[in-house]
């Protein structure tokens, strides 16, 4: 627990509020799917993908992108702290809470309810349409969180949460993956005339520059130079009257 303003917050709900999530993650600049998209309850910090395995006993909260603004699963924060009143979104079949305040100016209000906060439109019965709305109504009135709080010893990431592979050593080469076609690897034109006074056009491949086969080794030489042969006829100018 922290104190602000002489009131008991918990660490993991300051730090999910200073936390930034889908930025490039620090420890892994060079890594593809690098962007921070899960919280450490138990660190407090935002993490990516590769990160999870120095976190795999902690509980982890995957952090979801809607609108421009980050939201977590209902089911989840639920098991953190009383969600009731809070009104929900849902994207991909999954009900979403926003994490952060959304602030709407509105000179003049209709019927209907309205965020206790954001002065934002929402359905009924909700008054809340974030956490963070929820928690600052909590605190303006009654001083105190720990009614809403809720033990929660073990919370892991949904099933379908992609983990990224790591590349193995036979995939990159110096931190970079190995491309498919060597660099420079162009075909060898070149143009001759016939001694009938016809032109002849004839394009030579080099066999020994293809030496890659996309995800699969390498090409052999004869390998390599029965595909090039395998090529229509060159075509002939016809001869003049």
């Amino acid at each position: 627990m922290i104190m602000i303003m002489g009131i008991e917050k918990p660490a993991w709900l300051e730090g999910i509020y200073t936390q930034k999530f889908f930025v490039g993650c620090s420890y892994h600049e060079t890594a593809k799917k690098n962007e921070k998209n899960v919280y450490c309850l138990d660190c407090c910090i935002s993490i990516c993908p590769h990160c999870i395995s120095s976190h795999s006993f902690h509980r982890l909260l995957q952090v979801r992108r809607y609108v421009y603004h980050d939201v977590v699963r209902l089911e989840d924060l639920q098991k953190l702290i009383d969600c009731s009143n809070v009104q929900a979104y849902t994207i991909n079949s999954a009900k979403v809470v926003f994490i952060k305040k959304r602030p709407q100016n509105r000179q003049f209000k209709g019927a209907g309810n309205y965020c206790t906060s954001c002065d934002r439109s929402l359905q009924e019965p909700f008054i809340h349409c974030s956490l963070g709305c929820k928690v600052d109504f909590a605190l303006k009135h009654y001083k105190d969180l720990s009614p809403f709080l809720k033990k929660c010893k073990k919370l892991t990431l949904s099933p379908d949460f992609l983990i990224p592979q790591d590349m193995g050593d036979d995939e990159i080469t110096n931190g970079t993956p190995r491309s498919t076609i060597a660099d420079g690897d162009e075909p060898i034109i070149s143009w001759s005339s016939g001694s009938s006074g016809s032109d002849n056009m004839s394009m030579a491949y080099s066999c020994d520059e293809i030496v890659r086969k996309k995800g699969n080794g390498l090409y052999d030489q004869d390998m390599a130079c029965s595909i090039m042969n395998r090529r229509k006829g060159i075509p002939h100018r016809s001869p003049l009257c």
